[in-house]
């Protein structure tokens, strides 16, 4: 049983963040005006065991987090503060990706599917025909892709025998990736904290967007038995007593008062708390989010339908519409680490800005298929338009320039849907800090492209909904003044991108884009994509997991491990 919690100096409170990426791992300690005085970042494995798939080891995630509150807490002190000082932490973690664990043991039963692998595309096919199938997106926002947790998890149903055994003898627990830390920070097997919040919940398939319950009827069509299976249980994104303390390290005994998935935690981060504010945040992939108030909106032009966040305290639960592109970054990585184009990602301002357009070359960013709007699973990444004249500057550009034209895409369905256009993108994350990407965007939409001072806006919005938990802020409009103040002190490092491109020029490239996007679609129809072999594989590969989580556990065991 953790400690109680120690008691504070006196002085105004600080709030901690976690921030559990897709590639990476954060920790932040944000001081009561919302500005950050430590962090740490650790980065950990990404493993890629076929085409399209991607994995992550669950206890590596678990360690990038203690290992980042550890240095981050250090540094904190090493500043002449106090531990006791920080009142709450708040989580925010990557989306829809599966995890899966023994109720019994508490160790994972087999590597994180990631929100970005493909392995399933033949699986959804399959779903897609079942009865009922047309219905699921009324119920729970989402349509049948690759993307929602719920089809990983029948993928490892099917496939791994240790997932299948568990689940036959009622000691599988699923989870997304908050549960899974949630569960570790409160000391795993022994005080068994397993759940989710809204936010988190709404990217399964498994909860009904309109009662934010779990839905019988969802878990029945995925052929899922909740008799045999632990759902974490669900609560609003911001409470202090749901998500339980923290059992070790240097934070023990502190609360954990919040939890959202990354996107949400953004749109907190930005307050984004009036219906038809929009932001962008470019990671890893790209998400953008519009406030559509206190009723689920489902639209009819290809985007999701999502929590926005639920605050909690008697508050109703906010609703977004949501558009994903799946390669942003990890686009620009791609030139980087796989072509060599430049040393580092960054660099990529310096070789586009060498040229001043991409002369005629468009790059089909779609490594892992297209989400909204255009829900292509079968395209993949395409260049069209390369002559002797192009370089790896033009590349660069039309890189750059891909995930811009899709964003255009998803302005235009929430336009359709919402019937009001968004007037300026509220945009975050690691690419909106290049200033060439970002007056290309507001070239592309026409519109303002808002980057504030504070870019971090993601941890922001984990430690916003931590701090509404404890009442370190009494209410939103409180928020609001606090972020307000911020900027008007950082206000030369915020900045407003406003299009200076001629808007039939910015016409005339995205009618190129959407030609590029419809001939880049059936590149994986009639290849078999190998799909029996890799389940072949996988099955060994299973049992490869299984006899390496066994001698895992062993290694524990002598070392005296849980």
């Amino acid at each position: 049983m953790a400690s109680p919690p120690p008691q504070p100096s006196g002085q105004p409170p600080f709030i901690g963040a976690i921030d559990q990426g897709t590639t990476s791992s954060r920790f932040f300690i944000f001081d009561s005006t919302g500005t950050p005085v430590a962090s740490h970042q650790v980065e950990f494995k990404q493993r890629y065991p076929h085409p399209g798939w991607h994995e992550q080891d669950p206890q590596e995630i678990v360690d990038s987090v203690t290992a980042c509150i550890e240095a981050a807490t250090a540094d904190f002190e090493k500043q002449g503060h106090r531990l006791s000082d920080i009142k709450c932490i708040g989580l925010t973690n990557q989306r829809e990706t599966t995890c899966v664990w023994d109720k019994t043991t508490g160790r994972p039963l087999h590597h994180a599917i990631v929100w970005t692998d493909t392995r399933t595309s033949s699986l959804v096919q399959e779903l897609k025909k079942r009865p009922g199938a047309s219905g699921l997106q009324e119920r729970c926002g989402l349509p049948l892709s690759t993307y929602p947790s719920a089809v990983k998890l029948v993928w490892l149903l099917r496939n791994v025998a240790a997932v299948q055994d568990a689940y036959r003898e009622g000691r599988l627990v699923f989870g997304t990736v908050d549960s899974w830390l949630l569960y570790q920070l409160n000391g795993g097997l022994g005080a068994d904290v397993v759940v989710t919040d809204v936010t988190n919940a709404s990217r399964t398939m498994f909860l009904n967007l309109h009662r934010l319950t779990y839905d019988d009827e969802l878990l029945d069509f995925f052929q899922l038995d909740r008799r045999q299976m632990h759902l974490p249980r669900l609560v609003s994104s911001a409470d202090g007593d749901a998500f339980g303390r923290v059992a070790a390290g240097p934070l023990q005994g502190i609360v954990i008062a919040a939890s959202l998935g990354d996107q949400s935690a953004a749109l907190v981060g930005q307050c984004a708390f009036d219906v038809g504010l929009a932001k962008n945040t470019y990671g890893t992939g790209c998400f953008l989010l519009c406030n559509v108030g206190e009723t689920a909106v489902l639209s009819q032009h290809g985007l999701l339908a999502t929590v926005a966040y639920d605050l909690g305290a008697g508050q109703k639960p906010v609703y977004a519409l949501e558009g994903s592109i799946p390669a942003a970054g990890s686009a620009v990585r791609f030139l980087s680490e796989n072509l060599a184009f430049f040393e580092r990602a960054q660099d990529i301002d310096r070789v586009a800005a060498s040229v001043a357009d991409s002369g005629g070359v468009v790059f089909v960013t779609a490594f892992s298929g297209l989400f909204a709007p255009y829900w292509m699973a079968d395209a993949r990444g395409t260049l069209f338009g390369l002559t002797h004249h192009t370089t790896r500057a033009h590349i660069a550009r039309a890189c750059l320039e891909a995930t811009c034209f899709q964003t255009g895409a998803i302005l235009d369905a929430m336009r359709k849907d919402s019937g009001h256009p968004v007037r300026e993108l509220m945009v975050d994350g690691g690419m909106s800090g290049s200033d060439l990407c970002m007056q290309i965007q507001a070239d592309i939409v026409g519109i303002p492209v808002a980057r504030p001072a504070m870019r971090e806006t993601t941890a922001l919005g984990a430690a916003i909904a931590a701090g509404l938990a404890v009442h370190v802020w009494a209410d939103v409009g409180q928020v609001r003044s606090m972020v307000r103040t911020m900027n008007h002190g950082q206000a030369a490092s915020r900045r407003v991108f406003r299009p200076r491109l001629n808007r039939a020029r910015a016409a005339q490239m995205t009618r190129k884009w959407e030609r590029a996007v419809r001939m880049a679609r059936g590149w994986m129809e009639g290849d078999g994509d190998g799909e029996e072999g890799e389940e072949e594989e996988e099955e060994e590969g299973g049992a490869e997991v299984e006899a390496e989580a066994e001698a895992e556990a062993g290694e524990g065991r002598e070392e005296g491990g849980s």
